[in-house]
């Protein structure tokens, strides 16, 4: 009967041990994080370029956009004003209000007041020149996000082709010692400058054609009071 008092308690002692150790081990067992840091300095010297081309992006994708703003701001009294001014003679005038409101639609219509007297198609030339000038002037710092849209992504994977030669050249040269950790760790490497080529690239391509969609819409305004002028022109005084 002692005998199997001492068996139990024994017993019992065994699996509270072994429920303690695992629950310590539970409690201190290591979860493995990846955080966006140890991303970026894993990707190695690539990561610098990508980096650079992002930030640009980003700061063309402003500055563009405040710019197209700002062309795109219209003054509802301004071909009014410019109409009286110009049927009452006084030109002088219908240029400074021209050159004080400083959009792109009124330095056109000032190349187009500056011809007046001139055959129509002349005029119309002149604003058409005027236009291109302006448009380009609008798109300014584009090809650069166009040539980031399709860039970035190939110097991903060129990182990545980088990654994986590295990867199985150390594999090779550990010979029978070599295990998978080795594989999955250049692989993770290799892997991470293809992430990060799409996410820049990406950026730049919805940069690329959203600035490209205002500059549209300030072409068609172009368009809208150039025609407005030139039947300004042909109004009876």
């Amino acid at each position: 009967m002692l005998m199997i008092l001492f068996q139990s308690e024994y017993a019992e002692t065994v699996v509270d041990t072994m429920s303690g150790e695992v629950a310590v081990s539970d409690v201190t067992a290591p979860v493995a994080q990846l955080s966006l840091w140890d991303m970026c300095l894993q990707g190695g010297w690539l990561m610098i370029p990508l980096l650079l081309l992002s930030i640009v992006s980003i700061y063309i994708l402003v500055e563009r956009a405040i710019a197209i703003h700002r062309a795109s701001v219209e003054d509802a009294s301004f071909m009014q004003r410019i109409r009286d001014y110009i049927h009452s003679g006084k030109l002088d005038s219908a240029r400074n209000l021209c050159r004080s409101t400083n959009t792109p639609y009124a330095r056109l219509i000032e190349k187009g007041i500056s011809r007046i007297g001139r055959p129509m198609n002349d005029v119309m030339v002149a604003i058409e020149n005027t236009g291109n000038i302006e448009v380009s002037r609008l798109e300014k710092g584009l090809p650069w996000l166009a040539t980031t849209a399709s860039g970035a992504p190939m110097l991903g994977f060129l990182g990545t082709v980088i990654g994986m030669v590295q990867a199985f050249f150390e594999i090779a040269s550990a010979g029978a010692t070599s295990n998978i950790s080795q594989f999955a760790d250049g692989i993770y490497t290799a892997l991470v400058t293809t992430v990060a080529g799409l996410i820049v690239g990406v950026i730049a391509l919805f940069a690329y054609n959203y600035l490209v969609a205002r500059i549209n819409r300030v072409m068609t305004g172009l368009e809208a009071k150039t025609m407005e002028f030139m039947d300004l022109l042909n109004e009876p005084a």
